[in-house]
């Protein structure tokens, strides 16, 4: 809160801290190319702590807008992309094949993700974990906390990229499934109660 304080006074916007911490995390990916892990390390906390922050300033200053967190969240995912392409670059030999699972896996994470969050608006289905947050979050076994984790391990063990890629496209896989599958019969079932209203 006393950086959010900080920066309000400094009248910096939270759209702005967004687009900031966007282009310090992409510093990782030449710092990945050219295999500083732990300089591409501090890139990738970095961004995230400003993710945070720019949540938080929203919220402090009376900012949050649908705007804001479309642009965040395009952001985000662009982020979560780059990072194993600058492995992949790196060290096509290696992780080119782990690091292109990975991405399709991320691909699979991100839409099932996004488009729930279409449904649940049109049917207006409340937000109860996440009130703040400019849209409706599905729940999964892989999002933002494992991703996260899962891009330090990265740097912190880079011989070892190819294995824990596979192993997180595989969680990725039941995220997407369980996303699907709890995603269609919520669904399902706001539609339903819609068509027994109309009928009654």
């Amino acid at each position: 809160m006393p950086m959010v304080i900080l920066l309000h006074k400094r009248a910096i916007t939270a759209d702005q801290l967004t687009v900031v911490g966007f282009l310090i995390g992409l510093l990782a990916v030449p710092l990945l190319i050219f295999e500083f892990w732990y300089a591409a390390l501090v890139a990738i906390v970095l961004n995230r702590i400003l993710d945070g922050l720019d949540g938080e300033l929203a919220r402090f200053a009376n900012q949050t807008s649908s705007a804001g967190g479309y642009l965040d969240i395009t952001l985000d995912f662009l982020f979560y992309a780059a990072i194993p392409l600058g492995f992949i670059i790196a060290n096509p030999e290696q992780n080119a094949v782990a690091g292109s699972l990975l991405l399709a896996a991320f691909m699979g994470t991100g839409s099932s993700f996004l488009a729930f969050a279409i449904a649940a608006e049109k049917f207006k289905i409340e937000k109860t974990q996440f009130k703040y947050k400019s849209f409706h979050y599905l729940n999964g076994l892989t999002e933002g906390t494992e991703t996260i984790a899962l891009f330090m391990a990265f740097c912190i063990w880079p011989q070892h990229f190819s294995l824990l890629a596979i192993l997180f496209a595989v969680a990725c896989v039941i995220t997407i499934f369980t996303r699907i599958h709890g995603g269609y019969h919520t669904l399902k079932q706001q539609e339903a109660k819609i068509n027994g209203g109309i009928n009654d």
